[in-house]
C-alpha cells in the first residue's frame, strides 16, 4: 500500500490538519498560520526574483510546501512556476490567488 495525497478544498483545511493532529485547536492555528506565512513568504520570494535561479528556487520552496500540506491546487500552480521564466507577474497573481482561496 502507498501513501496517497489527499485533496484539500480550502474550506477543509482546518478539518485536514484536525486529522493529523487530532483535536488540539491551538496547534491546528499554529499549523494554519504556519502554511500561509510561509506561502506568502515564498510567494514574496518569486515575486521579488530577478534570476532564474531565485525564481526557480522560491518555486520549489513553495511546491515543497504545498506537498507537506497535501494542497494540490497550490502543488500544480508551484509546478507550473517551475515551467515559468522568471519575473512573470501574471504567474505570481496566479500563485497569490491559489493561495487566497486557501484562507477563510
Amino acid at each position: 500500500m502507498y501513501w496517497r495525497p489527499v485533496v484539500i478544498h480550502p474550506v477543509i483545511l482546518d478539518a485536514v490538519l484536525a486529522a493529523a493532529v487530532g483535536d488540539e485547536p491551538a496547534l491546528i492555528a499554529e499549523l494554519r498560520s504556519a502554511f500561509f506565512a510561509s506561502a506568502n513568504y515564498h510567494t514574496a520570494s518569486l515575486a521579488a526574483a530577478t534570476l532564474p535561479e531565485g525564481w526557480s528556487a522560491a518555486a520549489n520552496r513553495l511546491h515543497s510546501l504545498a506537498a507537506s500540506f497535501g494542497a494540490l491546487s497550490l502543488i500544480k500552480v508551484a509546478s507550473e512556476a517551475l515551467r515559468t521564466p522568471e519575473n512573470e507577474s501574471a504567474m505570481v497573481r496566479k500563485v497569490k490567488h491559489t493561495i487566497s482561496a486557501f484562507e477563510l
